[in-house]
């Protein structure tokens, strides 16, 4: 009696238990059952056992070796919280597969396409997502198949939104960030206000329209040296055209939404709430339609133009200001006195060129307005304060003014205040993009299409990070409220721990889930996970 394993062509090898029979001289074959759907584990342990592999021992369990396989439980959650944010229903096909790959690994690893290939040989891409094997090249190809479906993709997305909120917004958060590129050759890319702190390096603008609760709507790349009330048209469009919104609020940051931004909004139907520049505050003051008196810790309103000015001090920014003022001042003084030690010591070296240096490094901290430098035969490079002018450029430390034409009798003063102060929420949206968590800078890839799907993954990944960080905190509260709340980054490290293992028998794998710990289990269950049922998996072993 043994156990036989018939190959078939086009389908699993057939397994069957036979015994071997002499009839009439010839030795016969008899079918005493089929095993095909036992574990193979039981067949290697049946094959073992008739081949009186166990004859004499006690312990017949030992199959092999168990070892680590692909990690599972980092893409499963990942995915499962992706499909609930409707990206399965937008991402479909084997190339919007791959682009939701893309997503998962922004989320969980960041890095670049090559890495991104890397991180995947580690994890059960073909479990979770039913991949096949994948490089770089394919992936790339995903980033321009995203750029392709970006409007579509925004447009399903949007109206899933609208679906579950049972209304289109009321009120829209717009605002703009720059990213900062390595190297020279991006389509896109261009020097401009680099907000990155990266000198010397071009970059792109971009800009994020997102729901009243930061929810992300719509991203949209800029080249590098496009002014930020530039790209509010566009905007404009996608809410009207695209998202067939006929009345909304938009939200911008300051000095974003300037005169022809406001006229655009108005024709279009829309109102607006933004800030006024410092420049023209001070032009305000000077026509006297804002005084110093009317800016306190308490709100106050004045109208100008058929628009609400809201008007307001923050006493606490008013004293970091300050602070700062003086503290570039008190740096500037010791760069003067240490270039006046050098000039003593070195008495060739030309006082002008101490004199370029200072003043370049005093108008790039904005002190020229109250600092005037010059050289003095005996004591070298002094400073002059201009105290009138230092308290003029204090005048305004902690001030801000809001601009709406939203009626009263629709947002109250408190109210217009506070849904400006909502811009932080997209604020966080952009750290979570650029730095924290999803890290789309620095950008490496040069072609528009590829620069767009790329920040275009990174919103994609935005919408499951803020799912996955609000249902954290609601079972387990903020790290500042608990310390043995997880965070995202957290939750990812502990179901990392999550893997496959495997034995081989005979010339198959056996790969079976191992089961949660109740740190995962917990983490699981806050997510409103299920952890498939452990069970065996065949794969044919590679020779």
């Amino acid at each position: 009696m043994h156990v036989h394993i018939v190959p078939n062509r086009n389908s699993a090898p057939a397994v069957l238990l036979r015994d071997s029979v002499r009839e009439g001289g010839k030795v016969k074959k008899k079918t005493l059952a089929n095993l095909s759907g036992w574990d193979p584990l039981r067949v290697e342990a049946l094959r073992r056992a008739l081949a009186g592999d166990f004859d004499g021992v006690g312990d017949v369990t030992g199959l092999g070796e168990v070892e680590s396989g692909q990690i599972f439980g980092v893409l499963f959650a990942l995915h499962q919280l992706a499909v609930r944010c409707g990206l399965d229903k937008v991402l479909k096909g084997p190339t919007g597969r791959l682009a939701l790959f893309l997503v998962l690994a922004r989320v969980a690893h960041q890095g670049s396409r090559l890495s991104a290939v890397r991180w995947a040989r580690d994890h059960a891409v073909k479990e979770v997502l039913g991949l096949d094997a994948f490089d770089e090249d394919d992936l790339y190809d995903a980033l321009d198949w995203l750029c392709e479906q970006q409007e579509a993709i925004d447009d399903r997305l949007y109206r899933d939104y609208v679906k579950t909120h049972a209304a289109p917004p009321a009120l829209v958060l717009y605002d703009v960030t720059s990213s900062y590129f390595e190297g020279q050759h991006n389509a896109l890319s261009a020097y401009g206000y680099n907000r990155d702190g990266k000198r010397g390096k071009k970059q792109i603008v971009i800009g994020l329209l997102t729901a009243a609760d930061g929810h992300p709507l719509a991203i949209k790349v800029f080249e590098g040296n496009t002014a930020d009330p530039s790209t509010v048209q566009s905007q404009i469009e996608v809410l009207k055209t695209r998202f067939r919104i006929e009345s909304v609020v938009f939200v911008g940051d300051r000095g974003m939404v300037k005169t022809k931004g406001q006229q655009a909004l108005t024709e279009a139907g829309f109102q607006y709430i933004t800030a006024l520049t410092d420049p023209q505050v001070r032009t305000l003051l000077k026509n006297s339609v804002l005084t110093p008196e009317l800016f306190d810790e308490l709100l106050c309103e004045v109208e100008h133009d058929a628009k609400r000015l809201i008007v307001r001090r923050n006493p606490e920014m008013q004293r970091k200001e300050a602070h700062r003022r003086m503290d570039k001042l008190r740096v500037l003084s010791e760069k003067i006195t240490a270039r006046n030690s050098y000039q003593a010591a070195h008495p060739k070296a030309r006082p002008e060129a101490g004199l370029r240096q200072l003043s370049a490094w005093m108008t790039r901290h904005k002190l020229h307005r109250m600092v005037t430098l010059r050289t003095d035969a005996h004591q070298g490079i002094v400073m002059d304060l201009d105290e009138v002018a230092l308290k003029d450029v204090a005048l305004l430390d902690g001030c801000y003014v809001l601009v709406t034409n939203v009626p009263l009798d629709v947002l109250d003063t408190k109210t217009i205040h506070d849904r400006y102060q909502d811009l932080q929420k997209v604020e966080r949206d952009f750290r979570a993009m650029k730095t924290s968590l999803l890290e789309i800078r620095p950008i490496f890839v040069t072609k528009a299409s590829r620069t767009r799907g790329h920040v275009f993954v990174a919103m994609l990944a935005l919408l499951i990070t803020r799912h996955a960080q609000a249902t954290l905190k609601s079972a387990f509260g903020s790290t500042e409220q608990n310390k043995d709340a997880f965070t995202l980054e957290d939750a990812l490290s502990s179901l990392a721990r999550l893997t496959f293992y495997q034995t081989h028998v005979g010339r198959v794998t056996v790969q079976r889930l191992v089961s949660p710990d109740p740190t995962q289990q917990n983490i699981l269950r806050a997510f409103g996970l299920t952890w498939p049922s452990p069970r065996n998996k065949s794969v044919p072993q590679k020779h």
